[in-house]
This record gives C-alpha cells, structure tokens and sequence, in this order.
C-alpha cells in the first residue's frame, strides 16, 4: 500500500461505528480489528483515513448483516491536516466494503471520499462521486 500524504491523526478505535457508504446492503459497520497496525505495548489500535480495518455489519440487509468484511476508511469525523496547510473534516466516519483484491463490493458511493483513501485504493476511488 501506499503512503498517505497528509498527517491524519487516527481517531477510530476498536469498537467505533462507521457508516457504509456503498450500495453493498450494510448500513452500520463495527470495527473489530485493525490490518497491519503497529503499535505501542498496551496502546489500543487506531485507525484513520486510507486504513484498511475489520468490521462487523451491525444492521442493514439480513443477507449481510452480522457478517465481517474488509472494509476501507473513506471519511473521518475529526479534523485533519494537509501538506498545503489545509484542514479538512466530514460529517461523520464511513467506510467501503472492499474484498481480497481490495475492489469494492458495491458500485456506487454515496457522499464525498478523502483524496488520500483514493492515492491508496484506487479501485474504490474509480466508483466515487465526489473525491474531496
């Protein structure tokens, strides 16, 4: 995977919700695990914008539901900062559904997605809308 260019902080945690932002049938995601985190002995593992993370579906279609997937981090509620000095923030946390080969299970996205989830998977950044 590719670097982020910004310094996002990482503010989603084990057990945060995050809305699905694709047509895959899922509308609320639980993170129960987060890929490739490195971190600090007796830290909790953080994610943010760009990261791929476990998620649990907490509710939406009964074919989906209670299943886990992959799933990449496309918005985040807090702020972060980019190269150029600016900040940006969304609404709220949502992510994509993606599979093994990191390409979206849906085919559409609803709302904006994060420039710098795009440099990273650009597969998903292909069926989105709006790329802030």
């Amino acid at each position: 995977m590719k670097a982020v260019t910004s310094r996002n902080g990482k503010p989603l945690q084990i057990g945060s919700f995050l809305k699905c932002a694709d047509n895959s049938g899922a509308k609320i995601l639980e993170i129960i695990s987060i890929r490739g985190y490195k971190g600090i002995r007796k830290s909790r593992p953080k994610a943010g914008i760009g990261d791929l993370v476990t998620c649990r579906v907490a509710s939406g279609n009964e074919k989906v539901r209670h299943q886990v997937y992959k799933v990449v981090i496309i918005r985040q509620k807090k702020e972060y900062r980019r190269p150029g000095g600016l900040r940006v923030e969304f609404e709220d946390n949502a992510g994509v559904i993606v599979n093994d080969r990191f390409e979206p299970t849906g085919t559409l996205i609803k709302g904006p997605m994060a420039k710098e989830a795009v440099e990273r998977f650009k597969i998903v950044g292909k069926i989105a809308s709006i790329v802030a």
